[in-house]
């Protein structure tokens, strides 16, 4: 699923609300070991973007 979640958010940047849908959605999809690795993509691709966002929704997640 991690592969799918890279596919999805970039298509969907362009609308906050979207994104942060998507990006939750994502997270509960992503399997465990894999999580560490999206959350780093997640910041490296959006992290200008939408920084609350993946704050919001990383919260608890280790980096």
């Amino acid at each position: 699923m991690l592969e799918y979640a890279k596919v999805i958010l970039p298509k969907v940047s362009f609308s906050r609300q979207l994104f942060r849908k998507e990006l939750l959605k994502c997270i509960n999809w992503v399997e465990a070991p894999d999580l560490k690795k999206f959350k780093n993509w997640c910041y490296e691709n959006f992290g200008d973007m939408y920084p609350e966002i993946l704050d919001r929704a990383f919260t608890g997640i280790p980096s």
